[in-house]
């Protein structure tokens, strides 16, 4: 029995299984799922602009998902390879072009657009905090790669605007914002570990949650915060209500999603299906 027991736990482990993958758009503010030579059992370091990027294995092929940072330009990537200390190759990839549309918000509250001296000083405080989860790497070998939504509403903002303040360009919409009305549960949508929790100037109440190998994902705006920093999360689990707090117009949540430190479509990983409801809302 003993050596029947382990014939299946080589066939067990032996198998190549298809990993759940986000969907692949090679553009600024998107995902680009490139394949790596080798099918070793050990993944190898992969590093874009110096930050490290995740590797899963699907089908016995390993894969670099990769995160390109909003302000990319359109041409030829390039990610580094360290297969172990004395052997490093390159891989090209291609971004694409994306046109976004602008949107143009008016803010009541002015400091909200042109902040004076102290609040300057608090929000590059807070920038270093949020900056030290999204540069932060764990390793670990199941991400989750599929979300369900935080919220129920429909979008009030997509993701990647060109936003003007009150006549003023800024940075450009780098998150999901879902227009649930106020005090509504704002949930996990994957399984990860609360990494920063805090009211932060520009954001409101906002938590932010660590999925592992670079993926984290960002609830901007809360009434209520209702998790603790360090706190292991269920999917589904409650961390707060939907609020108006920080730069805010109306109640909704602001979802983002950073991986390797670059702010991407959340739509990406979410089912066809789930998309399409969301779309029609």
């Amino acid at each position: 029995m003993k050596y029947l027991f382990a014939l299946l736990l080589t066939l067990f482990y032996g198998l190549s299984y298809a990993a759940v993958l986000p969907q692949a758009e090679p553009v600024p503010g998107g995902i680009a799922v490139v394949p790596l030579s080798g099918s070793g059992q050990h993944a190898p370091s992969v590093y874009f602009n110096g930050q490290r990027i995740m590797v899963i294995k699907d089908g016995g092929q390993w894969l670099a998902v990769v995160g390109i940072p909003l302000n990319s330009t359109p041409g030829a990537a390039t990610l580094q390879i360290r297969t172990d200390a004395a052997h490093q190759t390159s891989r090209t990839f291609t971004i694409q072009d994306k046109a976004y549309t602008t949107q143009r918000i008016t803010i009541k509250d002015k400091r909200k657009v042109d902040p004076n001296t102290q609040d300057l000083k608090r929000i590059h405080r807070e920038h270093r905090v949020m900056q030290k989860v999204f540069t932060a790497w764990h390793a670990q070998d199941a991400v989750p790669l599929r979300f369900d939504l935080p919220a129920e509403g429909p979008v009030s903002s997509p993701f990647g605007l060109r936003r003007i303040f009150n006549g003023e360009a800024r940075n450009p919409h780098s998150g999901l914002d879902i227009a649930a009305h106020a005090g509504a549960p704002i949930h996990a949508p994957a399984a990860g570990r609360v990494a920063a929790v805090g009211n932060y100037f520009f954001d409101g109440n906002t938590v932010l949650i660590d999925h592992g190998q670079g993926l984290v994902t960002m609830y901007c705006h809360m009434q209520k915060i209702m998790v603790k920093k360090g706190q292991q999360l269920a999917r589904g689990e409650v961390i707060g209500l939907v609020g108006q707090t920080g730069r805010a117009t109306g109640p909704h949540v602001h979802w983002g999603v950073s991986l390797n430190n670059a702010r991407v479509d959340p739509g990406l990983f979410l089912a066809p299906d789930t998309l399409a409801k969301l779309e029609e809302k």
